[in-house]
C-alpha cells in the first residue's frame, strides 16, 4: 500500500552498514510520496501503478536515489547525473551526507513528484535503437578477414551485440580495441554473449 513500510526494506537497513543514516532519511521521504515501496534488486524500490519510479541504492563513496526515467526529468537546480555515458534513462541525485539529504528534503521531494508526474502521463525515454550503435573499425576488420565471425555476431541477439560494441568501443586505442576483439573472438563464434 502506498506509504507503507516492506518489512525487507526493514530487513535491509537493519544490515546496512554504510549510508545507514541516509537510507532512513531519504526512505522517510520517499514514503512521503504517493508510492509503493517495494525491495527489487537488493535495494528499496519505489513504484507508482507497478511502475518503478525511484530507487535507494548506496557506493563506496556516496548513497543515491535513481530516478528510473530520469531522463525525463526537467533539472533546474542540476543535480542529476548520469552514472555513464551509455545509461539512456536513469538519472542519479547523489549524497555525500545526511545533512546534505536533510537540507535538499523539500527538493528531493519535488524531484520525486516530478517522476511520479511523468509516471502518470505514461511518458517514456526514447531509446537509442539498435541501428544506432556503430560497429568500432577494428571490428569490422575483422568481419572482412574472417565473414564467418561478421555471421556469428549478426546471429547474437541485439543486446549482445551492444555490450560487444560498448567493450570494443570503450578502448581509447586501437590496438586495445582489436587485443578486446581477439579475445572475444571465440565466444562470438560459439555464438555466446560476453558474460555467457
Amino acid at each position: 500500500m502506498v506509504g507503507d513500510k516492506n518489512p525487507k526494506v526493514d530487513a535491509f537497513l537493519d544490515k546496512a552498514n554504510q549510508w545507514k543514516e541516509e537510507y532512513i532519511k531519504l526512505r522517510e521521504i520517499v514514503l512521503g510520496c504517493e508510492l509503493v515501496e517495494e525491495f527489487k534488486w537488493k535495494h528499496p524500490c519505489y513504484t507508482y501503478n507497478d511502475k518503478n519510479v525511484v530507487l535507494i541504492h548506496g557506493f563506496k563513496d556516496y548513497c543515491a536515489l535513481l530516478f528510473h526515467k530520469g531522463a525525463l526529468l526537467k533539472d533546474p537546480h542540476g543535480i542529476l547525473i548520469q552514472q555513464t555515458q551509455n545509461v539512456q534513462a536513469a538519472r542519479q541525485i547523489r549524497f555525500t551526507n545526511l545533512q546534505e539529504i536533510t537540507d535538499q528534503a523539500a527538493r528531493i521531494k519535488a524531484y520525486i513528484d516530478a517522476a511520479i508526474a511523468i509516471e502518470k502521463a505514461g511518458l517514456k525515454v526514447e531509446m537509442k535503437k539498435h541501428e544506432d550503435y556503430v560497429i568500432p573499425d577494428e571490428l569490422r576488420e575483422k568481419f572482412t578477414e574472417n565473414p564467418a565471425l561478421q555471421a556469428a555476431f549478426e546471429a547474437l541477439t541485439p543486446g549482445r551485440q551492444r555490450a560487444y560494441i560498448y567493450y570494443i568501443s570503450q578502448a581509447k586505442q586501437s590496438k586495445t580495441r582489436t587485443s578486446r576483439i581477439e579475445k572475444y573472438t571465440e565466444k562470438i563464434l560459439a555464438g555466446k554473449g560476453m558474460n555467457d
